[in-house]
């Protein structure tokens, strides 16, 4: 992709399982990174599941799983988030797949889900931001490796975007544009 650093999507595949993971809302597949015949990329955990089940057809039914998968791509930063990229798994989980276009520093938050516009965020999802916000400051274990995957303005405009969820508590309109603003 033109406006993402050549060479790191499959670090972004990595850094959002394991932002998922740090924030304990596990509904992006185990994901890994291996060097393979054709290089280097990123291996994810295949969710058996049907390709006619996806966000449109999940809305209304699983929407408390859907507000989790929204609230991590403003989190996240998610810049490609479509129908086909919430699934169900065959045993009726929603997972949430395809993040290799996120973490920009710039805010381009591009995401099918819309539906939750001017609702408010969850206590429970909310209420883990804070917890992540204090551990990038000083990155241990999963964080360290997340914040690794990440170029350095990525990973202060990741700090900007959980100060601004935090801040409005609300899910955005689909208008929202908001700027990384540059730390001293």
């Amino acid at each position: 992709m033109w406006d993402f650093p050549s060479g790191t999507l499959y670090k972004r595949e990595l850094a959002a399982y394991l932002l998922s993971q740090i924030l304990g809302w596990d509904f992006i597949p185990f994901t890994l990174i291996r060097d393979g015949p054709y290089g280097i990329g990123s291996v994810q955990l295949y969710v058996e599941h049907d390709p006619a089940i996806h966000y449109f057809t999940l809305k209304d039914s699983h929407a408390d799983a859907l507000r989790v998968i929204s609230c991590f791509d403003l989190v996240a930063n998610n810049t490609d988030r479509k129908a086909g990229h919430c699934i169900q798994g065959s045993e009726g989980k929603i997972w949430g797949i395809d993040h290799g276009l996120t973490f920009h520093s710039d805010t381009k938050i591009r995401t099918v889900i819309w539906d939750f516009a001017g609702e408010p965020i969850p206590e429970h999802l909310a209420n883990v931001l804070p917890g992540l916000l204090e551990q990038l400051e000083h990155p241990t274990g999963q964080v360290e490796e997340l914040v690794q995957l990440l170029h350095p303005g990525e990973a202060d405009a990741l700090k900007d975007r959980i100060e601004w969820v935090l801040e409005a508590r609300e899910y955005p309109g689909a208008a929202v544009r908001r700027r990384h603003r540059h730390r001293d």
